[in-house]
């Protein structure tokens, strides 16, 4: 390991931590609110909703992967991580002042930052995810940023599962369904929505919505591109586990990262 990869190594093993704590007694009563307030809504209400967030990732996923950059396949970790860092600046000053203009635009434009934010975040993981040398073309890998979305954007009970099958992907990519069509969209369009609900409601309020979807918005995205950064560098540092003799460099030992 490298100096770098060292001090990622560790800050990898406190993010694991907090992916794996249980719910609070909060966040369990925070759950149980949404679910009965989902539970009024009739069902031809959420199979409208999870069908319009479906086709609407699906429909950028499927353009993204064509027009997003090629795999960065010769640079170090540092090196790497540095481009991300770069790019997260770039996307969250997009989404701030998409936020601020849909913000101080009223209601409609207010609704028109859904679809504009959603677009921006897909953006930032196909770019992350070529840095990290993976070609998001691959079907399983456009699953990954999903869960990877999922992952950011969720309560804690259900980030505790999305995370293990992150932990482990290789053997998780093993039973991935042929088509995204089999992907749990109710469970991915019920979370996002109750994750962001209240400051995207706070965005449509006059006078103070510029500024509420500005910094909603930031923090979005700040805290998407960190989540990524770390979902990739899980893969990174399982790919060093597995090439010990070449990885760890005169026979010494790469510590071996927490999967469950």
């Amino acid at each position: 390991m490298t100096p770098y990869e060292k001090q990622v190594y560790a800050e990898l093993q406190a993010w694991q931590k907090r992916m794996q704590r249980p719910p609070s007694w909060l966040n369990r009563l925070t759950h149980r609110v949404q679910t009965r307030l989902n539970g009024l809504l009739p069902e031809r209400v959420h199979q409208a909703v999870t069908a319009t967030i479906k086709h609407m990732v699906r429909g950028v996923l499927a353009g993204s992967a064509y027009i997003t950059r090629r795999p960065l396949l010769a640079a170090s970790l540092q090196e790497r991580e540095t481009l991300v860092d770069k790019r997260i600046r770039h996307y969250r000053h997009a989404a701030t002042v998409e936020g601020a203009a849909t913000g101080a635009g009223g209601f409609l434009l207010g609704l028109a930052d859904f679809p504009l934010l959603l677009g921006i975040k897909l953006k930032l993981l196909f770019d992350i995810a070529a840095f990290y040398g993976h070609d998001v073309r691959a079907y399983p890998e456009r699953l990954y940023l999903l869960h990877i979305f999922q992952l950011t954007f969720s309560s804690q009970h259900t980030r505790n599962a999305v995370y293990r099958r992150l932990a482990d992907w290789d053997a998780y990519a093993k039973t991935l369904p042929p088509t995204a069509a089999e992907f749990d969209w109710r469970t991915f369009q019920q979370e996002y929505r109750d994750y962001i609900d209240l400051a995207k409601l706070a965005q449509l309020l006059p006078v103070v919505g510029a500024a509420v979807g500005a910094v909603a918005n930031y923090k979005l995205l700040e805290q998407l591109g960190s989540t990524a950064r770390y979902c990739y560098r899980l893969r990174w540092l399982k790919e060093l586990e597995s090439q010990p003799l070449t990885s760890a460099g005169k026979g010494q030992p790469i510590h071996r990262l927490q999967s469950d």
